[in-house]
């Protein structure tokens, strides 16, 4: 079958098939880069049509291109339709399951692969591998041991590709990940640079900065990203002195390693020094931008964060998703309201329609501020909701105790058919606990576990302990715990601690008390609470008993915080180094005085 007619000319003429061939492989490479299904429908069909559908050459590109327009059905009935397979092919079809998060094929792929007598090359196992980090975290190690033995039985160490992946997949399996990871390490034949960056990132990641410096002190060759992981292992271990040091020893620097530094000096506060460093940046993309703007907002420092997203915009960047969802998460954070509402309005303005992430970040951010009736705008005026949605809104209606209207929500959300997760149920039980819905939270949580399936986690017996405690049901909770499937925090028993406190309840706080003394033999916050049950039963000999205990630990004073012209301030106890602590300490003797004319009488302390 002719597909085109061949220019006329001098010499040999190319056959029509081949000239067919290579603009359907020229196609498909295009098509790969976008997602217009319809397109792609028609360049199979004339495919089909022009036979090439079991070329070796166009069915594993025309696999991929429809694994990319999430289309996995179409890819796989490509695939079936090859009569023999090669191991390229299967490893096409394994990659394509891998990118669609479609794990459990990928394996099952891997397995035909064996069945049909084909063996793995070096490409199988890191497409492989590459799925395994994308499954469920609690199968991950084993999985990856399993794929480990086929590595060692094929003889695949030889080539630096494979273990290279061994190495970065292990590093995502905890601490006895990292230990394998480093074996696999020492037993290489030959390393390359990925190797040994392979290897000082897994350390990093798990916190042996040690282990990852001298590493990369007896490294042959370092590359950029050899500096930039070192340096930002000392950034997260909170070293900024010695990560300084490291920078300004750099033979060269990039984005990275100036971004890392900047985020460093926002974790820990030094907003001088991570301002300093970011004028100083030779070239800014979005990411040090959203990076300081969030540090500031962090702090809430309106002013400063305002201006420098002004900046940002002047100088013709647009924010992405990203950079929206980490400015706003930081308004949320610090209760900076004022910001977050600007770039809502930027964002109504914006011709571009923006993602449900950024929506949802939006849900948060208002909630967080305790501005519920503009989180339920966002909410409502959105066009698609996801799960994460419903418990952003869901969420702040527990934070701020609207029971009611939650639970409303809730048989709205299970009416448009959105199935609810284990984040639902703790949203919805933290509602009926403030709301005091004992009956209501009860139902509930067996709804839970009866109609839903979900595995009860610890938050969710966290809400049952907090519900029941305040019901004053605190034999009922006390026995929840006991129940447990997995071993109580001290969270868990802290809530208890408090409705112990609230129902006046002596007994059960004695015991309470010395559960929570081995969790947390150098927190004072429980023997706090302790005191303060023992004061306000009359208890004074218990009261001095705690005290004494309490001299050698240390209580983390409370801190508030409040907006007031786009500034936000924020007070510990007995803090007087506001610059108008007179004039707040006056006011606060004023509503004292208010109070007891009142009838407000304080709850005895020690």
């Amino acid at each position: 079958m002719r597909m085109c007619t061949p220019s006329s000319g001098i010499g040999s003429r190319t056959p029509s098939w081949v000239s067919s061939r290579r603009i359907f492989e020229q196609t498909l490479m295009d098509l790969q880069k976008c997602s217009n299904i319809k397109h792609l429908k028609e360049m199979q069909a004339q495919i089909m049509k022009a036979n090439l559908h079991q070329d070796p050459f166009v069915a594993p590109k025309l696999i991929t291109a429809f694994s990319l327009c999430r289309q996995m059905p179409l890819a796989v009935k490509i695939f079936n339709g090859i009569q023999e397979p090669d191991v390229h092919l299967y490893n096409t079809l394994m990659r394509a399951f891998a990118h669609n998060s479609q794990y459990p094929q990928a394996f099952s792929t891997f397995f035909d692969l064996q069945e049909n007598v084909l063996f793995p090359d070096n490409y199988t196992y890191p497409i492989l591998l590459k799925a395994c980090a994308g499954g469920p975290h609690h199968l991950l190690l084993r999985q990856v041991q399993m794929i480990h033995t086929h590595i060692e039985k094929f003889g695949f160490y030889s080539d630096v590709f494979v273990p290279n992946s061994l190495i970065d997949t292990y590093s995502k399996c905890g601490q006895l990940g990292i230990v394998s990871a480093k074996k696999v390490f020492d037993l290489m034949p030959e390393r390359d640079t990925v190797s040994w960056n392979s290897m000082i990132t897994g350390f990093i990641k798990m916190g042996h900065l040690e282990d990852a410096h001298a590493l990369f002190d007896k490294m042959p060759h370092r590359d950029m990203v050899s500096w930039n992981s070192i340096l930002d292992g000392h950034v997260k271990a909170g070293d900024m002195n010695s990560a300084f040091q490291l920078f300004q020893t750099m033979p060269d620097r990039n984005v990275v390693s100036w971004s890392t530094m900047v985020w460093g000096y926002c974790k820990t506060g030094d907003m001088d020094m991570a301002k300093f460093l970011f004028e100083k940046m030779p070239v800014k993309n979005l990411v040090p931008w959203t990076i300081i703007i969030s540090g500031y907002a962090q702090k809430g420092c309106t002013k400063e964060a305002s201006s420098l997203y002004d900046r940002m915009e002047g100088a013709g960047l647009r924010p992405d998703d990203a950079t929206l969802i980490s400015i706003l998460a930081a308004c949320a954070e610090s209760g900076l309201i004022s910001l977050g509402k600007r770039i809502h309005l930027k964002i109504k303005r914006s011709k571009f329609r923006h993602s449900t992430q950024v929506c949802n970040a939006l849900i948060d951010m208002y909630a967080k501020c305790g501005n519920l009736a503009d989180a339920t705008s966002v909410f409502e005026e959105m066009k698609e909701r996801n799960v994460v949605t419903w418990n952003t809104l869901l969420q702040g209606f527990a934070m701020h105790g609207s029971g009611e209207r939650a639970l409303s929500f809730f048989s709205r959300m299970t009416r448009e058919g959105i199935q609810p997760d284990g984040v639902t149920f703790v949203s919805v039980l933290s509602c009926c606990s403030h709301a005091g819905l004992v009956e209501e939270g009860r139902h509930y949580f067996c709804l839970l576990k009866k109609d839903y399936g979900t595995v009860l986690q610890i938050e969710h017996y966290g809400c049952m302990v907090d519900l029941l405690g305040r019901g004053g049901h605190l034999k009922e909770a006390f026995d929840l715990i006991k129940t447990m499937p997995m071993e109580p925090n001290a969270i868990i028993w802290g809530t208890l601690l408090g409705a112990c406190r609230m129902h006046s309840n002596v007994e059960l706080a004695e015991e309470v008390v010395d559960r929570l003394v081995l969790l947390e033999p150098k927190d004072a916050g429980s023997l706090a609470i302790f005191s303060n049950i023992y004061a306000a039963a009359g208890n004074w000999d218990g009261v001095a008993k705690v005290r004494s205990k309490m001299r050698d630990v240390f209580k983390q004073p409370g801190a508030s915080a409040i907006e007031i012209d786009d500034e936000v301030h924020e007070f510990k106890v007995s803090d007087r180094a506001h610059p108008q602590s007179s004039r707040i300490y006056h006011m606060v003797d004023r509503l004292k005085q208010h109070l007891k004319q009142v009838g407000y009488v304080p709850r005895a302390h020690y």
